[in-house]
């Protein structure tokens, strides 16, 4: 599995799981536990998770996939703007680290940006840090103008800005993905496949992926692995469609590809927000 190097000089595997929509119905328990434990299975060491997803029921699932395995994994989950000031942030992830029974995270994401003044947040998080329960912190969904309003000392210690990114939507890369190059800050890609959108189905992606001898996902995925200093967390609970997406690190695109495909899905031209879903 590929790294990229966090600012702490951690590492984080540059492919994982997505979580969201997990949890939320207890008849889908099993089969979402043995999801991740498949993924585990193919090598992959990264899940991504937040309090809000399932109400904690994503953190339940995977504390019960990952039992005895905790180790070997990269664990991020996010807490809620509304738990921002300093003692719910420390609250929150003493909860979270409950359901997903273990001792720390890996990484601990600010979900969005919200009304708490972002010194106190920050402060929480550092406590979090110095008591082991946190090994490095983020955000996510944080624009150009938000990322800048972070306290000067910590924008260059995020371990990333999870953003929604995908091919057909690139509003990230207005600003952004550049204040992120600059500063060392990974971007991690949620929603890489942009569900429920006609994407997959464009004339340009698949004749791409028809030269590759590969789908239409493997090939969004690998133009992201593309891209500097970024992580992608699709999520699936079919193994087969998890395995599927994990041989987009074996795709090599060339210039050509990446030529068709920026014509096709061209990047901002104008000042936008940026994508959030």
């Amino acid at each position: 599995m590929r790294k990229t190097k966090l600012p702490s000089g951690n590492e984080i595997p540059v492919f994982g799981l997505g979580t969201w929509r997990m949890g939320e119905q207890q008849n889908r328990f099993k089969q979402e536990v043995n999801a991740i434990r498949a993924a585990v299975d193919l090598g992959i060491t990264l899940i991504d998770t937040a309090e809000m997803y399932g109400e904690g029921g994503a953190e339940t699932v995977i504390g019960e996939a990952i039992r005895g395995c905790r180790d070997n994994l990269f664990l991020v989950s996010k807490f809620y703007p509304h738990n921002a000031a300093r003692d719910d942030v420390v609250d929150a992830c003493e909860h979270s680290l409950r359901r997903l029974d273990c001792d720390y995270l890996d990484l601990y994401l600010y979900h969005w940006p919200g009304s708490i003044a972002l010194s106190e947040t920050f402060d929480a998080l550092h406590e979090l840090l110095d008591s082991g329960k946190i090994r490095g912190f983020g955000v996510s969904n944080f624009d150009l103008d938000d990322l800048k309003d972070i306290p000067v000392a910590d924008q260059p210690l995020l371990g990333c800005n999870q953003v929604f990114y995908n091919l057909a939507h690139r509003e990230v890369e207005w600003a952004v993905a550049d204040w992120c190059q600059q500063t060392g800050v990974p971007l991690m890609a949620y929603s890489p496949l942009d569900q429920a959108s006609s994407m997959l189905q464009a004339p340009a992606l698949k004749a791409v992926a028809a030269r590759h001898d590969a789908t239409a996902a493997q090939i969004a995925l690998a133009w992201l692995l593309h891209q500097p200093n970024t992580v992608v967390i699709p999520k699936s609970v079919d193994p087969r469609r998890i395995e599927e997406n994990l041989t987009a690190l074996n795709i090599g695109l060339s210039t050509e590809d990446l030529v068709e495909l920026d014509e096709a899905f061209p990047a901002p031209d104008i000042p936008v927000s940026l994508g959030l879903r």
